[in-house]
């Protein structure tokens, strides 16, 4: 065969497999790492950092263990003697319990510091989202099976007929604080935003909270909402879209929904009327 047929079966396969290359290494620019979603939220780079180490070390306990066992293999093989220890020997119970603890304080060590110093400085830092003057206040209801999302209208206050009610859809302004409190009145359901690495149960009879801040470069995307706690047979519907919008979109968003929403609103319809009074700290 001479080289121009060849070439010409031949270049589709390289174009294919060049086009391929290049939609994979765009996929692993846009995500923060292998098999985690993009990260939308300006936090999220602290789980993601906590996860990066770990594996880190883990990688270098595995290598470590290869190594040691692959030094026993050609050290002690056939022409070696037997050497019979049960490791009772106070120097071999030292030196394992000193390897074991000092493992322990690299590995879980830096896993607990860092999860309690981000814990209290952000995640559950809920002054910060409080004192914020621009924080977006949002009231989840999870029920089987879907996310009923309320905000306050015009006049700022939760439970009057201004305001606005969503039904699997969360819309919130890039590079503002959202602060969530979400309750359930059946079963226990979980709010997950894997792109902005949260995830908070929502349990019967109390109110528990959780805020995030988009990412400025985030603006005019979508994410999922998933539920992360079995609730049900139809627990699988329970997904949502939350849509992060800039800040003049955003507000012109709000105040035409509050608009319609006084409108519509039906004081008889008491299955409306689900939201609470806002939790203060």
């Amino acid at each position: 065969m001479s080289a121009r047929p060849l070439l010409r079966r031949v270049s589709p396969a390289v174009l294919g497999a060049a086009g391929l290359v290049s939609r994979v290494a765009a996929a692993v620019e846009r995500e923060a790492g292998i098999g985690l979603p993009k990260d939308a939220s300006v936090d999220g780079w602290r789980i993601d950092w906590l996860m990066n180490t770990t594996h880190v070390f883990n990688l270098i306990l595995f290598v470590a263990m290869c190594t040691w066992m692959a030094i026993a293999c050609f050290k002690h093989n056939r022409a070696h003697a037997a050497e019979y220890d049960i490791g009772s020997s106070r120097r071999s119970v030292t030196l394992a319990l000193a390897l074991s603890a000092f493992i322990f304080a690299v590995v879980d060590g830096n896993l607990f510091v860092n999860t309690l110093k981000d814990l209290n400085g952000t995640f559950w830092n809920f002054a910060k989202p409080e004192e914020d003057p621009r924080t977006v206040r949002v009231e989840i209801n999870a029920h089987q099976w879907a996310w009923d999302v309320r905000y306050a209208g015009e006049d700022g206050k939760f439970g009057t007929a201004d305001d606005i009610v969503t039904w699997n859809e969360l819309k919130v302004p890039a590079g503002v604080p959202v602060l969530i409190q979400l309750a359930s009145p059946d079963v226990i359901h979980s709010f997950y935003l894997p792109n902005f690495r949260l995830k908070q149960d929502a349990v019967p009879g109390q109110i528990n909270r959780m805020w995030f801040q988009a990412k400025p470069d985030t603006a005019g995307q979508e994410f999922e909402i998933a539920c992360a706690q079995h609730c049900g047979t139809n627990h699988y519907k329970m997904r949502g879209v939350l849509t992060v919008l800039p800040g003049e979109t955003y507000r012109a968003w709000a105040n035409e929904a509050s608009v319609n929403a006084r409108r519509a609103y039906d004081p008889e319809d008491t299955a409306a009327h689900w939201g609470w009074e806002w939790k203060e700290l």
